[in-house]
């Protein structure tokens, strides 16, 4: 299970890749790669963090806890991506909680590495500078579709999100199974509603659905709904 951070390919998709291969090997002396169970948290809402975790398999939802008590997942965090590096450097408590959607590989990248690394490697900076940047972008964007979209439009748009990012198997069905909960969870609304327009999309022919699977039976009429059409 044990790879070299020089050797890996995920370090391509991730501010990693900026680093040089001595800096690279200090990182792979010192990581722990860690199997994490579908379900299990790898960090809290509010825990101090000693390092960053890269994720080599699997997916993470990061979400925050509001006020009345209910979780907003707000990123789903897949192969290649490196949770925590916002509050590592920043010396912060997390700001999310980071759980298991599924079986995930991760490697923990202690916080020395990461800190060291930035004050000597400008190009390793300006790649962190640049993701977090993203990561603002995608947070912008959350925030307009709960302001401006109604449920019915978000949730059209994650079962599109969640097709084209995770894919299908040969039954039609998403790759990525996502409880009933979450997906309230990501769009902003009730468990209860969200169920409640699933069975609406299913009734239309929008979806298809066997137990607590999805698939999409009519891509277009889901995409006319996320535009207003």
């Amino acid at each position: 299970m044990e790879s070299k951070c020089e050797q890996c390919i995920i370090r391509k998709f991730n501010s990693l890749r900026a680093m040089s291969k001595e800096e690279l090997k200090k990182v792979s002396d010192t990581k722990i790669t860690k199997e994490i169970k579908k379900g299990e948290v790898i960090f809290d809402e509010g825990e101090k963090l000693n390092g960053v975790f890269c994720v080599r398999n699997g997916v993470s939802k990061l979400s925050k806890l509001s006020s009345n008590g209910k979780d907003q997942i707000v990123k789903l965090a897949t192969k290649g991506e490196v949770l925590g590096q916002r509050s590592v450097i920043a010396e912060e408590s997390a700001n999310l909680s980071a759980v298991a959607v599924n079986d995930m590989e991760v490697c923990f990248i202690p916080k020395e590495s990461i800190v060291n690394t930035l004050h000597k490697n400008p190009d390793f900076t300006f790649e962190v500078l640049r993701h977090m940047a993203h990561d603002l972008r995608e947070a912008d964007d959350v925030i307009v579709n709960i302001s401006q979209k109604t449920v019915k439009q978000r949730i059209a748009e994650a079962f599109l999100y969640l097709q084209k990012n995770f894919g299908e198997d040969d039954q039609g069905f998403l790759l990525l199974t996502l409880s009933r909960e979450d997906i309230a969870n990501v769009v902003g609304t009730a468990t209860e509603s969200c169920i409640r327009i699933i069975s609406e999309f299913k009734k239309k022919g929008f979806l298809i659905t066997s137990g607590k699977k999805v698939g999409i039976a009519n891509q277009k009429k889901l995409q006319d709904l996320v535009d207003g059409f």
